[in-house]
């Protein structure tokens, strides 16, 4: 560990606040009621203490010193700029679930969401990827309804045509 002069306070803060806005989100959801007696808060209260814990531990960090430099494990060079390309790809395979699930089913989103983040990792198999990800969403959809959490139908585009 080294120190240095600069102290980015405003990460460990960031962090911080992500875990309060979790718990908050977390507090207006219930944390029972669906199988296992856990329900969707539950996941939530669970992000946001970790948020707060590893807040907290950053700001401990940064009170004493150390520097956030990569290690030489990481194969970073630091002196490159962002790929902003595959950080908003990322980003688009993120934001996608939210206006496809109910539409096209959690098969055909995470085929999709799949395929995008490993094209942001720097994957050139296209065809490869929507198969793994339909496979992977199909196995998801599979196993929430094994356990009694319905996510609608299999294909609901599908469904309507027929």
């Amino acid at each position: 560990m080294t120190t240095t002069h600069s102290r980015p306070w405003w990460l460990g803060l960031a962090v911080l606040a992500l875990g309060g806005i979790c718990l908050y989100s977390a507090a207006q959801l219930p944390a029972t009621a669906q199988y296992a007696s856990i329900g969707p808060g539950m996941a939530l209260l669970g992000v946001g203490g970790g948020l707060l814990i590893l807040g907290v531990l950053l700001l401990v960090q940064v009170a004493q010193g150390v520097a956030f430099e990569p290690d030489d494990a990481e194969n970073v060079d630091a002196s490159r700029p962002m790929d902003r390309r595959a950080f908003v790809t990322a980003l688009v395979a993120i934001a996608l679930p939210a206006p496809l699930l109910r539409p096209l089913g959690l098969p055909l989103t995470a085929m999709l969401s799949f395929m995008l983040v490993a094209r942001a990792l720097g994957s050139r198999r296209v065809g490869m990827d929507l198969l793994i990800g339909l496979l992977l969403g199909s196995a998801g959809w599979w196993l929430f309804g094994s356990l009694g959490l319905q996510l609608g139908s299999f294909l609901p585009l599908m469904a309507k045509g027929a």
